[in-house]
């Protein structure tokens, strides 16, 4: 058998296992006779009090008050336990080392069977300890019963022990539901397992977790998820030991979901921002619809084709209706590989044709969005009168699905198709709003597009138009030209050459450039080209015509500016009269490989008004070359204008090549890619031995 336990380490050892007052709270024990003497004194009273038990044994108990006391107040309170009824009160003891302590006491009587009277048994504990504990309790009981914050205390093997109000108006249970039980048990449709296992960590370590989200549903709200947060601590023993875990909870959904709309509403807005950066600036057709495409994956869909009426890929207008389908050319898809999704739709480039009763066709017809936000099988079935692969594309795990029209200054352009896949959540109506808005960029661009491609083929051909189709030079002069027009459609502008045959076997060779691009400055080149020739043809002097040409802008609704370069040249002697009007000098190359830009006044442009026109005359060996050209074929961006000029008569070193392949030369080497402005080249070899034409 064991040992049996001495009442005090008894007494002690249920304290702590107990926990409460009794765990936290130090307790002495002692005991006297019927006649006050003390008979028991233990551990706890020698900690309490500072005597060892053989300096108090004997002695009677009210010795042990302050001497300033009242010690009547004592023997009463003894008196009256030794009589059989149980007291408490507060008085002052007096400790070993000197100074008072208020104590707590509670005496009740035990009778002595063997003498038949009565001893008492006290407990004290320190007066302001205990004031402080039930305080404590107090502020607990009150905090735990009216806190809006759902509290549960569970025990070390997570099971609750008690829950307030405020949890069980939660989780839709009363407290007998959740006492016994883990919170897996009572809500298993939340996610308790991340929940239990923050719990043991923080029985683990001490370490109290805060803010740890819990979310899914419970019997208080069963039809929507709603989302708290919670922290937890550990409780623990006076001596350390952990016995449980205390958790508070607070719902935190409409604060969720607020913080989510905002959040999603951020992302809108960057999403915008973005397309309004990237979307459109290349003014290609092509290009537009896959800038749509990649903006919008990952941020709003998994995938996304976008579709151009196939007449408006072919460069052509829109098209007049729908009643009778429509065919669509695929411009844009992302990803372009990779996924199973992407490998069902169909390529880049790809024309696709609808009837008029395919959901397609139906999309375009209303000039709506269509929105399917939860596609499966039975969604789809319709559809597979005329495709499998929206079947195909469910299998593969689309699962929400919509179109949105492209539609600009009332014209139906295309469609863009969003798809997703998990872990996207199915498309809502502000995916719609969003799509809606990054189509009509898109739409406004491809528009655009379409717009400044027909614009520019406008321009090119009226421009070509009133370039001399036929150049006839007179004898004695040999010619060849190049026109090169802009490829950007606002750079297309007003360069033009021409060749006039003048009295005596003379010819005029002019080179003119009207400031501006577009439609506009081509009509005004048309204008002074004509103004030029009919001019020219009466032998007007040079600077008289410039004058002439000064009044011909001065007629227009808008001023417009031009430089101009005129030459009359005179193939048997070599002589010429050089012109300018802010134009670049011509370049001369003599056939003993002399080159040089002609020194000449430059001249300010027509239509500044006020500027007297001076000429310059020269003249050329017999088969000199004479190089007239417009800035395009000189200027270069983050080059020097000089270093472009030098670069240009080192090319003319060899005057007497072909000139045909000198023009071609001049081109390739100076404007090696795209054309950033138009570009006007006239050549003349001066006294040929034979005319000759272009």
């Amino acid at each position: 058998m064991h040992e049996e336990m001495p009442l005090e380490d008894l007494i002690s050892s249920a304290a702590q296992d107990a926990g409460g007052w009794l765990g936290a709270l130090p307790v002495a024990l002692m005991a006297t006779g019927g006649d006050g003497t003390i008979v028991r004194w233990n551990h706890g009273a020698q900690e309490l009090l500072g005597y060892s038990p053989p300096q108090v044994l004997g002695r009677h108990i009210a010795d042990l008050l302050h001497p300033g006391a009242d010690r009547s107040l004592g023997r009463s309170l003894w008196e009256t336990a030794a009589t059989g009824r149980g007291v408490m009160g507060t008085v002052t003891a007096w400790h070993r080392d000197g100074h008072p302590l208020e104590l707590e006491i509670w005496a009740c009587p035990v009778p002595d069977r063997r003498h038949g009277t009565s001893a008492v048994l006290v407990f004290a504990a320190d007066a302001h300890a205990a004031r402080r504990i039930r305080g404590a309790s107090a502020v607990w009981d009150g905090l735990f019963a009216r806190s809006p914050v759902g509290i549960a205390v569970l025990d070390t093997q997570l099971r609750f022990l008690q829950v307030n109000a405020a949890l069980e108006a939660m989780n839709g249970l009363t407290e007998s539901a959740h006492v016994g039980r883990r919170l897996a048990e009572v809500l298993p449709e939340v996610n308790a397992g991340e929940m239990e296992e923050a719990m043991r960590q923080v029985l683990e370590t001490g370490e109290p977790v805060l803010n740890r989200r819990r979310s899914g549903r419970t019997p208080a709200d069963p039809d929507h998820d709603h989302v708290w947060a919670c922290s937890y601590v550990r409780v623990e023993d006076p001596g350390g030991r952990p016995i449980g875990v205390i958790a508070s909870l607070l719902d935190i959904t409409t604060q969720q979901r607020d913080h989510t709309e905002a959040e999603a509403g951020r992302r809108r807005l960057a999403l915008l921002t973005e397309a309004s950066s990237r979307i459109g600036a290349s003014l290609d057709l092509e290009r537009t619809a896959q800038e749509l495409a990649d903006l919008a994956v990952p941020h709003l869909a998994s995938a996304v084709t976008v579709d151009v009426l196939d007449s408006l890929a072919q460069g052509n207008e829109p098209g007049m209706g729908l009643t009778g389908g429509v065919a669509l050319r695929r411009l844009g898809k992302a990803p372009l590989t990779g996924t199973a999704v992407t490998q069902i739709l169909a390529p880049l480039g790809r024309t696709l044709t609808f009837p008029a009763t395919a959901p397609y066709t139906q999309a375009l017809a209303a000039r709506q969005p269509f929105l399917m936000a939860h596609l499966d099988a039975m969604a789809v079935a319709s559809a597979a009168r005329h495709t499998p692969k929206p079947a195909q594309l469910v299998e593969t795990g689309v699962h929400s699905f919509m179109m949105v029209p492209l539609i600009a200054r009332g014209l139906v352009l295309g469609v863009a198709s969003f798809y997703r896949t998990r872990p996207f959540e199915p498309f809502g109506s502000d995916d719609v709003t969003l799509a809606g808005e990054l189509a009509a960029r898109a739409a406004i661009s491809i528009d655009n597009a379409r717009l400044y491609h027909h614009e520019h083929e406008t321009a090119v051909v009226l421009q070509r138009s009133m370039l001399p189709q036929h150049v006839t030079p007179p004898p004695g002069i040999e010619i060849a030209h190049r026109y090169l027009p802009a490829s950007d459609v606002n750079e297309v502008g007003g360069d033009w050459y021409d060749v006039v045959p003048l009295a005596g076997g003379r010819a005029g060779l002019l080179m003119g450039d009207v400031m501006g691009h577009g439609i506009a400055a081509a009509a005004v080149m048309g204008r002074l080209s004509a103004t030029v020739r009919a001019l020219a043809r009466l032998d007007m002097p040079p600077t008289a015509l410039l004058h002439q040409l000064e009044a011909t802008l001065a007629d227009l609704a808008e001023p417009m500016l031009a430089t101009f370069l005129y030459v009359v040249c005179d193939p048997a002697t070599g002589h010429c009269t050089i012109t300018r009007a802010g134009h670049p000098p011509p370049a001369v190359a003599e056939p003993d490989g002399t080159v040089y830009l002609v020194k000449t006044p430059p001249g300010a442009p027509l239509g500044v008004g006020g500027v007297t026109f001076t000429t310059t005359d020269i003249t050329l060996p017999k088969g000199s070359l004479l190089v007239l050209y417009t800035d395009g074929l000189i200027e270069a961006r983050n080059r020097d204008i000089d270093e472009r000029l030098s670069e240009l008569t080192g090319l003319l070193t060899e005057p007497l090549q072909p000139l045909d392949h000198l023009c071609d030369s001049l081109i390739a080497h100076l404007v090696p890619a795209s054309a950033d402005d138009d570009i006007a080249l006239l050549t003349a070899r001066i006294g040929a031995n034979h005319p000759g034409g272009p």
